[in-house]
Order: structure tokens, then sequence, then C-alpha cells
């Protein structure tokens, strides 16, 4: 059944990857569907499930969300060969279109049978690898950096020896991974040698072992967190068990920071820090930095949310409903004229009148980026009586592209990078703005010498595009 139909002002994630590996048959289809449920944040616009039974590999992929997808008749189909091995994936484009030859698990066959790969990530030398692969005579199929891995594993394969040729690929490749790799016996997963995307380890109470971009995903099929897999880990999993290598001791730890300003759900917890409490932190050093007089603190929905309580904790200001999330919209809709345009964010977003009329409001979102949506929100809310609204950031100010897995704008796109402070609060018609600053980001989110902070410093842990 091998099937292949093969703007918003925020930063988007790159994939949610998921993984899973039993000795015996079990639901293995139906598990990844809920594990990638469970990650649907991390990207909407196309999810694969790739499935082994240690002879047989299917897979079936399309361009949607999980539950636009895959159906029960689907998951049935693949539960048909009794799988004990499976990946799923769901992708944000940051690399490539959006057509389905390119949504993973990428699929090849090699000399020692069929591989899948599923990939969170960017690869900084993927298109220098693609054009040296391709002139030694690959083919490839698809327009993601992904491929650019599975071809050179394919490549290095010598002596039948899989893990011998990931070691030679990943010293090959520069930037951000976190990879499940899956063969017809066996699961592989590996994260880059910065640690910078996420991965996790858990186990279900069978036996059966679970690799997942966020540890939300294991508690929503019952699995139990195990322990993050480090950087520059390779842990391989087969029948007789699991196995560690670490193949690259070298590099200092450099987690993604905006995983725990926005990425990640907040019931997850990524290297030793949860979300949610991180969230809650921000907020409140957001009041130390700010400590402003209003009336009510209210959130930029759902993104500003556990900023927006910790703030409210802090200062003593209620915290209250000031805006309205559609949660029905669609990932698209139509806008057919230049009128409708200006007024989407209110199909997605409405403030709530009663709530906000004649008060001082403190308004909190995660991160402003270009500023577009914050200056609608803002002229929102005053057009529905709002006195003053005060904007707050619970990050720093955004200067600088992501080149590491982020989806970012043009740098010239970027309002901090072209405005002074005073400049972006008139063009986003705010009373006041405030970004927190990233000595406090830092110590919220629990240890100053462990995140990339590119986005904010320009300071990246590998070396990046001109």
């Amino acid at each position: 059944m091998l099937k292949q139909h093969c703007q918003t002002d925020k930063l988007k994630e790159a994939c949610g990857i998921f993984g899973i590996f039993a000795k015996r048959p079990i639901e293995i289809p139906s598990l990844i569907y809920y594990g990638l449920f469970s990650l649907q944040h991390r990207g909407q616009e196309g999810v694969g499930i790739t499935v082994s039974n240690g002879k047989t590999v299917d897979q079936y992929k399309d361009v949607g969300s999980v539950g636009e997808v895959f159906n029960r008749e689907i998951i049935n189909d693949l539960n048909r060969i009794k799988p004990t091995i499976g990946i799923g994936h769901v992708r944000y484009s940051t690399a490539g279109s959006k057509g389905v030859e390119n949504v993973q698990p990428l699929l090849t066959n090699t000399r020692i049978g069929p591989i899948a790969t599923a990939h969170n990530g960017n690869l900084i030398n993927a298109e220098e690898i693609r054009n040296q692969l391709e002139r030694h005579g690959s083919n490839f199929y698809t327009s993601v950096d992904s491929e650019s891995i599975i071809k050179l594993i394919s490549k290095n394969l010598t002596n039948n020896d899989i893990v011998n040729a990931i070691r030679k690929t990943i010293m090959n490749i520069k930037g951000s991974f976190s990879l499940l790799i899956m063969t017809k016996d066996r699961l592989i997963g590996l994260r880059d040698p910065y640690g910078i995307r996420p991965l996790c380890l858990g186990k279900l109470p069978s036996g059966a072992y679970i690799l997942a971009s966020e540890s939300c995903a294991l508690d929503v099929i019952g699995a139990t967190f195990i322990r993050d897999i480090k950087k520059g880990e390779m842990v391989v999993i087969t029948k007789n068990g699991i196995k560690s290598i670490i193949y690259n001791k070298n590099q200092m730890q450099h987690t993604c920071i905006f995983e725990y300003v926005y990425f990640a759900r907040p019931d997850s917890t990524i290297d030793g820090v949860n979300c949610y409490l991180s969230r809650i932190a921000q907020g409140k050093s957001l009041y130390q930095e700010h400590p402003l007089k209003a009336d009510m603190v209210i959130c930029a929905p759902d993104s500003g949310e556990h900023a927006a309580n910790g703030y409210a904790q802090a200062s003593g200001i209620p915290y209250g409903v000031g805006l309205i999330k559609n949660r029905y919209i669609a990932r698209t809709f139509i806008k057919p004229t230049q009128e409708l345009r200006e007024r989407s964010v209110y199909i997605k977003l409405n403030p709530l009148r009663v709530n906000i009329k004649n008060k001082d409001i403190v308004l909190i979102d995660d991160s402003i980026v270009r500023g577009t949506t914050s200056h609608h929100l803002v002229k929102a809310l005053k057009n529905a009586g709002a006195n003053k609204v005060y904007l707050l950031s619970a990050s720093p100010m955004i200067k600088w592209p992501c080149f590491l897995g982020i989806d970012t704008p043009n740098r010239n796109q970027l309002i901090a990078t072209k405005h002074s402070l005073t400049s972006m609060r008139k063009i986003i018609g705010c009373d006041y703005l405030g970004f927190l600053s990233l000595e406090k980001l830092i110590q919220c989110c629990g240890n100053k010498d462990k995140f990339c902070t590119g986005c904010f410093n320009g300071k990246y842990p590998v070396k990046t595009p001109k």
C-alpha cells in the first residue's frame, strides 16, 4: 500500500519525529498516529508513517495534518503486516517545497534492504553534499536536505554495516539534526553534536522503546520517560536491546532556547527543563524588568498564556481573557480582497470588549518577529475600548535569522533589526513596549551554558552561511 501523493507572524519549527521498536507485534501504526498527534504543533504541512515487520516495509504519507491524512482504514492497512518497528514524521518546510514528494519519512532501497529516515533540523551544507553526490551519479527525487542524509548513508554502506555508514555520514553533515533511521530490523536515533534539536527516549509497559521529539508524545501513549538523547549520541535499538554510542564528545550543549519560549508544548520537558515552568518564570522575570501598573494582564493566545500567568502572579495584577481565539480556523483560508486581508487577524483573534473596555491592559506574547500581528492586536484592543495597551515580549528582540531548523524571515523583515525600541513602539501602536533580556531568559531556562541564542545575538554554535 505504498502511497505517496508523492502568515503568521511567528517563527516556525521544522518538524516532529516519533519512532517505536517492539519485540513482538503491537499496534505500531496506531501508537505512531497518536504520538504524531501530540507533536502536531511542530508541523502541519505533511505527515507520514513507515513500518516494518522485519521482512516487509510499508509506508503511507501525504500533505496535510495527521487527522487529514490518516483514518482508521489506512491505519488498519499499515497494521496488516503486523509491524514491530515504525517511524513517523510531521513536517513544516524549512527546506524544499511543500509537495508530497518532500513529505517524510524518506524511504530508499539499499544493499541491505529498505532504509527510512525522519529528520528534524536543517543542514547548512546540504547543497554542497547534494552537488557532490550528483557528480558521482546520484539521482535526487525531492528538494529536501534530508535526502542528502539518506543518500550519504547508502553511499557509505560497506560490509553491510549500517552503524559505521551513519558514523561516516554524520562526520560530513553540518547543521542541526535529530534523526530517526529505520531498517527492516532496527531503529536508530541520533542527535547532532550540539544537541540543538530535541530527542528523548521512553519505554512502554510492554517493553517497547520509543524515540520522540518531545516527552509529551510519550505521555499520550502511556510510555515512561527514560532520558533525553545526549548531544553527539546515537542509540541503536534491536531485538537484543539498546546500545548507546557517543560519536562526538567535543562540543558544548546548545539546545535551541526557543523550544522553551514557544516551540515545544508546555507539558514537555527537554534536557531537564520543563517548558511550562520556564514560561511561568519568563513572565515573572518580565515583571522584574518591566514593573507596570495596569488593570489586567492578558495573553496573545495561546503562545503568551503561561508567561502572562507568570506576570500576573508576580505583579498581583489580575489575569483575564482579552482575546478570543477561533479554534476552528483552517490552516489556510480565502482572503480575496485587500480589505479582508487586513481583517484576517480578527478571524483568528477577536477582542472581548466587555473585559477590556476602559482598562489599562498588559498584553504578553512569546515573541515579536515582524511586528505585523502585534500592530493588529494592539489596534483591535484599542478599537474595543482599552485605555492603554502595554506590550511585552517573553523573549529578547529577534534580530537574526536561524539556519538550524527554524523558518525565519529574511533579516530585513525582522522589525527589531531595522528599528529602535521607540520606533518599534510607534509602528506597533502600543503605549509601552518591552522585551525580556537574554540574561533573564537564560536564567529561566536553567543553565547559562546550554543554549543556541543565535536569533537574538547572532552567535551560532556552527559556522553559518553569510
